[in-house]
């Protein structure tokens, strides 16, 4: 009863998709900007990758 319909052939390499490589780039460029934003905001230094000295006048 149940007919077996051939799939179409899908050939192993696909063009390109412009939009989902312009898509992708975005994407990684935002994550990057987020974590300089984060490391920035949490005080670590990008070189070394440990915390800034803490300054705070009031801790005595």
């Amino acid at each position: 009863m149940s007919e077996h319909k051939p799939k179409p052939e899908r050939s192993t390499k696909t063009p390109p998709d412009p939009r989902a490589a312009r898509l992708k780039a975005a994407l990684k460029a935002n994550i990057a900007r987020r974590k300089a934003q984060a490391r920035a905001r949490d005080g670590h230094n990008s070189q070394s990758g440990h915390p800034a000295q803490d300054t705070d006048q009031y801790n005595e």
